[in-house]
């Protein structure tokens, strides 16, 4: 009976793949894109019922492959190895998108500058400060991290800030963090960073265009706002 079910959940698993390869994910339901992620682990077994239960647990795919593997282990006869797949797709998909706008991008508007930050910053679970470096055209030079904080606290200084710029001969630049907890407003410390950068800049001739706090959803532009 053991080897009848390990030959059943191995056809199975190869005729998800074969979908895949013939169609892509065309016609693939949300629940069977995790059950296919699912196999990558080495799972042999019929797994669609865990993938069920994922897809309803965290309420959708793109919930289900941002869930750490301690929420995703609750799930019954789900392990370390099971979830390989998972945070294998995840990790990709985040770096496609981190490295799909080349350098040299000229990011002229919040909008673009919000859509560039989510994508580096969105999902992390802790604050990041980042900065981007821009020549006269507010094109892209190069962009950094300059800390990591914990879930509600972030400490910049200038110096460090003001430091990578000139080192990338930036004409201005644009910094922005991400907020973990989904709210994209400005909390008071945000905005004393954001004023004494802005005066910094002032001194060093590098103008701070703006200030963008990110979410996975969202974005606040303290320059739409008119705080810069």
């Amino acid at each position: 009976m053991a080897s009848n079910e390990r030959h059943k959940g191995a056809g199975h698993r190869k005729r998800l793949r074969d979908r895949f390869l013939q169609s892509g994910l065309d016609g693939f339901l949300d629940y069977e894109i995790v059950e296919l992620l699912l196999t990558l682990g080495g799972l042999i077994k019929d797994c669609k019922q865990q993938a069920k239960q994922m897809i309803k647990k965290f309420d959708g795919l793109r919930n289900t492959l941002d869930a750490l593997p301690e929420e995703l282990q609750q799930i019954k006869g789900i392990g370390p190895n099971s979830i390989f797949g998972l945070k294998l797709f995840q990790a990709i998909s985040e770096r496609y998108a981190k490295e799909k706008i080349p350098k040299k991008t000229p990011l002229t508007s919040p909008q673009e500058v919000a859509s560039y930050f989510k994508e580096k910053l969105g999902r992390e679970k802790k604050e990041h400060f980042l900065i981007l470096s821009l020549d006269s055209r507010n094109n892209l030079i190069r962009e950094k991290i300059i800390s990591v904080g914990t879930l509600n606290a972030n400490l910049v200084h200038p110096r460090e800030v003001f430091k990578e710029a000139i080192d990338a001969h930036a004409a201005s630049l644009v910094v922005s963090h991400n907020h973990p907890s989904g709210d994209p407003e400005p909390s008071e410390d945000d905005l004393a960073i954001t004023k004494r950068l802005v005066e910094a800049g002032k001194i060093m001739g590098i103008d701070v265009l703006d200030h963008v706090i990110v979410t996975k959803k969202d974005f606040y532009s303290l320059k739409d706002r008119g705080l810069i």
